[in-house]
């Protein structure tokens, strides 16, 4: 499983992926996000789904940048990539159908190209075909995403500074992981201020947020103490209450 999160706040975007990939019993470190950077050309794409189809379709889409260097905003780029996942079903699909596995790949493109008029965020389906998030959706999860959306939902909004959606995303991250045995560090950040025309990569390992990780989870433990517990006082008592006159014995 993977867990890839993509966040937009006006000031940039901030992306956060797993690098654990499973095979059966088989564990092994992967990168899950891609970027390209050159003059006015700015974007990361992560994935979730078959790394054999992830793979081609990263490959194919390079082999298209590397002749086409022309994409000037950022869906057409994501459109090339949807052609790219098409072209990659079309070719293994069926293989894939045939020998038990379900043709997958789930697709996060973030960043901002030059006639962009602000940095973007796509989700891309294993159809190739994609929607924009906006306000009204400031982040994206692709894999497992379960745990990890209650902070983000609570913290996040359009105008969250990018070193707050980076602290949320890693908890989110983190509640996941202690969730899952399947995703795990390290983790790869890719940042992006508005306008910059820069992408920027950070690994950390779990002995660099260990710290962070025991301070979240012993903050929580002390607010669930300090919740005021007059609202269950009754509950309680009714049941002790009760226990203390059990019903009388049927006949």
């Amino acid at each position: 499983m993977t867990y890839c999160l993509a966040i937009k706040v006006k000031d940039g975007l901030v992306a956060i992926s797993d690098t654990c990939i499973t095979a059966g019993s088989s564990i092994s470190i992967k990168k899950k996000v891609h970027v390209e950077q050159y003059d006015k050309h700015s974007m990361f794409i992560m994935t979730s789904g078959l790394r054999s189809v992830r793979d081609k379709a990263i490959n194919y889409f390079q082999e298209l940048t590397e002749i086409n260097k022309t994409y000037n905003k950022l869906y057409k780029a994501v459109n090339a990539f949807g052609e790219q996942i098409k072209r990659v079903a079309v070719e293994d699909k069926n293989f894939l159908l045939n020998a038990g596995l379900k043709f997958n790949l789930n697709t996060i493109i973030g960043g901002q190209l030059k006639d962009d008029d602000e940095h973007k965020l796509f989700l891309i389906y294993s159809e190739g075909n994609w929607v924009e998030l906006d306000e009204g959706s400031p982040y994206v999860i692709i894999g497992n995403s379960g745990q990890g959306k209650a902070i983000l939902n609570r913290i996040l909004n359009p105008n969250t500074r990018m070193k707050q959606a980076l602290k949320a995303g890693f908890l989110s991250f983190d509640s996941t992981r202690v969730s899952s045995n399947n995703v795990d560090f390290p983790i790869d950040v890719v940042l992006y201020k508005k306008d910059s025309f820069q992408m920027f990569e950070k690994r950390y390992e779990q002995k660099d947020l260990a710290a962070i990780s025991d301070l979240w989870a012993a903050k929580l433990k002390n607010a669930l103490d300090e919740i005021p517990e007059d609202w269950i006082d009754k509950t309680f008592d009714k049941l002790e209450e009760k226990l203390d006159n059990p019903p009388a014995p049927s006949n």
